[in-house]
Formats: C-alpha cells, sequence, structure tokens
C-alpha cells in the first residue's frame, strides 16, 4: 500500500479558502504497477474571486503568452524574444503581466514554467515557452498541448537517475546493473526522491524496475542519500558539478529525458480562438530566422574572372564555400574607355562562425580579394518545416 498525503480545499461561500490535510491509503498508483509506490503532496489552491468560468474563458479576446516569471530561464527568455525584435515591455517589475508591442492583442503574462503548462491545459494561456522536462512532467502528453518550437537553444540539461558513489553502489555503474541488485525487495524497495512524480515512476516502469518506491522532495536533492532517506536520486542534470560536489554519479541508460527551452502552444486555442494560429506563426517565423541566423556569416568577396559560371565553378570547388544553396555571383561594372565593363565579380556567401576563417583562407587561395565578413541576424526560409507540420497537426 502507498500512503499519500494530500491536502484537500473545500470552497466556502466568501473568497478565502478552507483547507485541512489527511492521510489516505490506497493499494496502487493509477497506470503504474502494484510495485512502485509514490509518496507525494498534492497542493490545490483557488477562490471564487479568481476563478474563471468555461464561458469567461471562452468569451476572452486577448492572446494570452506565458513566459517564466523568474531565474536564468525568464532572463534568457526575454533575450531571446529581444534578439527576435519582439521586446517584452513591463511598466511594473512586479507586475505580472506585460506586452510585445510588435504584437498586437497580445498579453504576455509571467508564471512558473508548471503554471504555465497547467493554464495552457486549462485554456488560461494560449502559448508558452517553459523546458521540455516540465512539459513533459506536467503535460503528461496531452494530447492539446502542440510543441511549435522544440529547440530554443537555452536552458539545456537532462534528466537523470544519481546513485551514491560509495557504498553498495561503489561498482555499479549502469542502469541494468541497479536494477539486478538483490538488495531490492518488496519489503525493502529502492527508495528514489524526486519531484519529477510523473516521469520518473514511468521510466522506472519502462525500465522493468520490479521493487522502487518514490518521495516527493523539492530541492537540494543530492543530499538524500547522504542523510539516509533514500538510496538514488531522479533531478535535472546540467554541468553535473553539484552531483560531484555531493559524491553522487550518473550511470549508462540513466538518462530520462534531454531537454531545453520549447515554445508550446494550446491546440484548442489554435483552432478555436480568433488570431492565436496567426500569432504563433509570426512568432515562430521570427524564432526560426533568428536561431538559424545564430553564428553565421555572410562573407563577401571579389573575384577576377570570364564569366560569372566560370567564378562559380572555383567557388563550388572549394568545399566551406558552398553557402546555403550555393554562392550569389554578379558582374562588377567599372567604366574603362568610356564603356562599361566587367573583369571582376562579386561573390556572397554564407558561412558558420566555425568555418569562417578556413573559407576566408580559400576564397583568397582561388583568386578572391577585399574580402567583408557581417554578422547574420535573420534568415528566413519560404516556410518553416515547422510551419508545416502544424498545420498538419490541425488538418489545416
Amino acid at each position: 500500500m502507498a500512503s499519500i498525503q494530500t491536502i484537500f480545499q473545500y470552497p466556502s461561500s466568501s473568497t478565502t479558502t478552507t483547507l485541512f490535510t489527511s492521510s489516505l491509503s490506497i493499494f496502487s498508483i493509477p497506470t503504474l504497477p502494484s510495485y512502485i509506490s509514490v509518496k507525494s503532496t498534492f497542493t490545490c489552491f483557488s477562490s471564487s474571486s479568481s476563478s474563471l468560468s468555461s464561458s469567461s474563458i471562452t468569451d476572452r479576446a486577448e492572446i494570452r503568452l506565458g513566459l517564466p516569471s523568474k531565474g536564468r530561464m525568464a532572463s534568457e527568455t526575454l533575450e531571446l524574444l529581444k534578439d527576435c525584435q519582439l521586446s517584452v515591455r513591463q511598466v511594473n517589475p512586479r507586475q505580472y503581466v506585460a506586452e510585445i508591442p510588435q504584437l498586437s492583442n497580445l498579453e504576455v503574462w509571467f508564471q512558473r514554467p508548471k503554471d504555465i503548462v497547467r493554464k495552457l491545459l486549462s485554456g488560461d494561456l494560449d502559448l508558452g515557452i517553459m523546458g521540455l522536462d516540465t512539459l513533459s512532467e506536467f503535460g503528461q502528453g496531452d494530447e492539446d498541448l502542440i510543441l511549435v518550437h522544440d529547440a530554443l537553444d537555452y536552458g539545456d540539461c537532462h534528466l537523470s537517475i544519481a546513485i551514491p558513489k560509495y557504498g553498495i553502489f561503489e561498482n555499479i555503474n549502469s542502469l541494468s546493473e541497479l536494477a539486478q541488485m538483490p538488495q531490492w525487495t518488496k519489503e525493502k524497495p529502492l527508495r528514489v526522491a524526486t519531484s519529477f512524480n510523473y516521469l520518473g515512476p514511468k521510466f522506472m516502469k519502462e525500465k522493468g524496475f520490479e521493487h522502487v518506491t518514490f518521495s516527493t522532495a523539492d530541492g537540494a536533492l543530492e543530499a538524500a542519500p547522504a542523510m539516509g532517506i533514500a538510496d538514488a536520486i531522479v533531478d535535472l542534470v546540467s554541468s553535473g558539478t553539484t552531483l560531484r560536489e555531493n559524491n553522487l554519479k550518473e550511470i549508462e541508460g540513466g538518462i530520462i529525458l534531454e531537454s531545453q527551452a520549447v515554445l508550446v502552444a494550446s491546440k484548442k486555442s489554435l483552432i478555436q480562438r480568433e488570431g492565436v494560429l496567426d500569432t504563433t506563426h509570426e512568432i515562430l517565423e521570427r524564432l526560426e530566422a533568428h536561431l538559424r541566423a545564430a553564428g553565421q556569416f555572410t562573407v563577401t568577396a571579389n573575384m577576377r574572372g570570364g564569366s560569372a559560371e566560370e567564378v562559380a565553378e572555383r567557388i563550388l570547388s572549394q568545399p566551406s564555400l558552398s553557402g546555403l544553396q550555393g554562392p550569389t555571383v554578379s558582374p562588377v561594372f567599372c567604366k574603362r574607355d568610356g564603356k562599361a565593363t566587367s573583369e571582376y565579380y562579386a561573390i556572397v556567401i554564407c558561412v558558420p562562425k566555425k568555418a569562417l576563417y578556413k573559407s576566408v583562407q580559400q576564397l583568397r587561395a582561388i583568386g578572391g580579394s577585399g574580402v567583408l565578413i557581417s554578422p547574420l541576424t535573420y534568415i528566413f526560409d519560404e516556410q518553416t518545416p515547422r510551419w508545416r507540420d502544424i498545420l498538419l497537426t490541425l488538418g489545416l
């Protein structure tokens, strides 16, 4: 039997909220095998003054975008939007609502990432940015959550199992070895501390663990094994420094999810709410254009040649000079004996930062001169593959 401590809430006639705590015993957790138990604390909050009826949600005219309210994820999200010419204007830093002047009829709401997911599902938000780990944990695969952009290129981390480096775990280096340890029995299961009470048990079930129990913990999970309250933890890892400093280690096969920042939309909002689809399209195009241009440079040079085709052949013979779709070659005209003639051609290519110097060397080797380099801000495609996938998902 699994013991779950639950905080129940009953609405009263006033705007106050009445809470009491009770302990329940149940035989199993839904969707999990009976040998996996989860000890959790669930909290519900609401008041009659802030609750929205389904009709008020339906009638809402404004488009709402949820952004992380604090921490590194919040600052990096604002920086990305600024780079996409979508700066968030917040009159008062203490307010939870702001705007993006370039997007009409859009409200920005600063929320905790997990609340962004919940409010996308409830209809209180139309779009949101959060980590893929948060989306997966609190969205739990709900079909109403549409992944608009799955790689915003910040917030990189992974959800992983970690165990002590010492004691009975000293020679355990893989998930299969952890599962086969004879210490884990029905009476004494593997104890895992985590705040991911959906992804953790789901992963362990899929990996065939027979005897495991989960306990909820928020913050300082790394201390749980040393305190003797858990055998292992499931937590987010970025550099791994905190694990190492607490004598913990990741193990082979123990990564549950690779995560970074993502843009998510409510499928219902995209289909039913006026303007949401167009706004999503514009945000996606700006993000795609900026992210594709990141680390790319325009290289311009002059090159002597008999024809544009001959110059293009020379350029394409070099592996680092092909550009996005090939070089642009155009004649450079000068006046000689009263006539416009062309002995040089201007070439323009797009080069990634890591290949920049090599590309310049190759250009000069085939006769390029006057090489100019400038960073790119945006690269717009005819239509992004992600947008085509969204339209296909929506049946449009």
